[in-house]
């Protein structure tokens, strides 16, 4: 006899027992009966369920923890290396931060995604239930939810794949197309951007087509120099070396040259002038800079050369130089100079009448 069965009297042992007696103490022996029947079913099941969670659990805290530890690795090389001359050009630790943060996030969330979603669904398969349309159903409402939020998603991704990829990072100058300005924050959905005026863009991932990055590698200043066309060209190169090589020698300009300044030849040649361009390779981000100053010294040296710029005021002896036209202060010949002429003619006034007036 079962052990419930066994505690409770029997109604038919009992006297006079009342009938709603009966049909509770044979309630309660049928629901001992199945909990008796069924309870190792239900331990085992709960047993399963508890281990998929443990598991679940474990392997998502040591996933989480392993990813934590290879970015806190990736931050410290960044931070050893900037320290030296070396990781000041090629190795900014904020950007390296940022990357390495951004990168931890995503994989974090997709690898809890990926753990707990498969734990649910082995609990689910544990409890015996049909997960057929539960999949189903969840792939609708994701095509729909999918359809919904397309620009969040395409705006999610193209952050991914710019971050893992490392097209810019923070302290970049970049040209978004939409916006142009240096990055001071990069997010999986907006890329923050200062602009040369002061202001910051938000400019979604997702809208961003094409970029120009304008910080890696090494950069170009040109410079354009327009003089007389009569200027010796050979002088022209001789005095812009020296300034080269002056320039190329001062501080930070020997930081910020990766290369010679070289006078490339004529770029453009006119009636009245001619073009002569100057180039050089420099640090990112430096070539305005060292435009700037090239300009500047060129400027004084050809002063002191007695190179002449085109663009200024002419000088006196070049307004010498031109003798004047004595035909321009010939007037045009007037057919009204003849009086035989028929427009003199037109425009003479008309004689009066001659003979007598009636008058009234």
């Amino acid at each position: 006899m079962p052990w419930p069965a066994a505690l409770l009297p029997l109604a038919a042992d009992v006297p006079d027992a009342p009938a709603s007696v009966k049909e509770a103490q044979e309630s309660v022996t049928e629901a001992a009966s199945f909990i008796e029947q069924n309870w190792a079913t239900w331990l085992s099941i709960g047993l399963r369920i508890l281990l998929i969670v443990v598991i679940a659990a474990v392997i998502r805290s040591a996933v989480r923890k392993a990813l934590t530890k290879l970015i806190n690795r990736m931050n410290t090389s960044a931070e050893a290396v900037e320290g030296t001359a070396l990781g000041g050009l090629l190795v900014n630790a904020e950007r390296r931060r940022q990357r390495s943060e951004a990168i931890g996030s995503v994989l974090r969330s997709v690898a809890s995604f990926l753990i707990l979603g498969t734990a649910a669904l082995m609990v689910l398969a544990a409890l015996k239930i049909d997960l057929a349309p539960l999949l189903a159903s969840a792939g609708v409402a994701g095509v729909a939810i999918g359809f919904g939020a397309r620009n969040l998603v395409t705006d999610f991704l193209s952050g991914v794949f710019m971050i893992m990829e490392d097209q810019y990072g923070v302290g970049d100058k970049i040209d978004a197309g939409v916006a142009s300005g240096e990055v001071i924050e990069v997010g999986l959905r907006v890329t923050k951007l200062r602009g040369d005026n002061g202001e910051i863009w938000y400019v979604r991932n997702g809208e961003i087509k094409r970029i120009g990055n304008l910080s890696q590698g090494w950069a170009t200043a040109g410079v354009d120099v327009q003089v007389k066309p009569s200027e010796n060209l050979t002088r022209i190169r001789e005095v812009v070396q020296q300034v080269a090589d002056s320039m190329a020698k001062e501080s930070p300009w020997d930081e910020r040259l990766w290369g010679p300044v070289e006078v490339l030849g004529l770029d453009e040649v006119l009636l009245a002038s001619m073009t002569v361009k100057v180039s050089a390779k420099t640090m990112p981000g430096q070539q305005f800079s060292v435009e700037r100053e090239l300009r500047w010294r060129i400027k004084e040296a050809f002063d002191a050369a007695g190179i002449r710029i085109i663009g200024g005021l002419p000088a006196a002896d070049e307004e010498d130089e031109a003798p004047a036209d004595p035909s321009a202060s010939v007037a045009a010949p007037s057919a009204l100079a003849n009086p035989t002429s028929p427009q003199s003619l037109a425009t003479a006034p008309i004689p009066s009448p001659s003979g007598p007036r009636i008058t009234k």
